[in-house]
């Protein structure tokens, strides 16, 4: 085998990377990764939530603590999955609500009105109703 054909297969797998312990603290790039949101959007959170405060050395690179990591998720949860609002997180934050568990966060308003069983009886009834209306229409003008 030539020589250059072991350095193929490291290339190959990709370049390693070694897991830092949970106390570390994480460059901007290693939490945006993380988080799966680019730089940017981190340097805005920053300037929307002051609680997030990462530790800056000569230059301006930052460095977030495991806590400021936490707060991030937590965030990005709010924000992504739960879809509220940053002034709804910003809210949240000044409550205390997300000084807990990421799943223990508050789960959003809900944006319709509970129906009872008639009225979403009738509300199915109303939709089916219309497309078949629709159907009808897309029907006649194909002929």
């Amino acid at each position: 085998m030539r020589l250059p054909d072991l350095f193929d297969d490291a290339r190959a797998q990709g370049p390693r990377r070694h897991s830092k312990s949970a106390e570390a603290f994480r460059t901007i790039s290693e939490v945006a990764g993380d988080l799966e949101v680019p730089q940017h959007v981190l340097r805005f959170w920053e300037s929307k939530f002051p609680q997030i405060k990462p530790l800056k050395r000569a230059g301006g690179r930052r460095y977030y603590r495991p806590d400021d990591v936490a707060l991030l998720r937590r965030i990005r949860q709010c924000l992504y999955d739960q879809g509220y609002t940053i002034k709804g997180v910003q809210k949240l934050l000044r409550e205390g609500a997300l000084k807990h568990d990421v799943r223990a966060a508050p789960q959003p308003p809900p944006t319709r009105a509970i129906k009872t069983p008639d009225s979403l009886r009738q509300a199915l009834l109303d939709i089916r109703k219309e497309l078949v209306a629709l159907r009808d229409t897309l029907g006649k003008e194909r002929r």
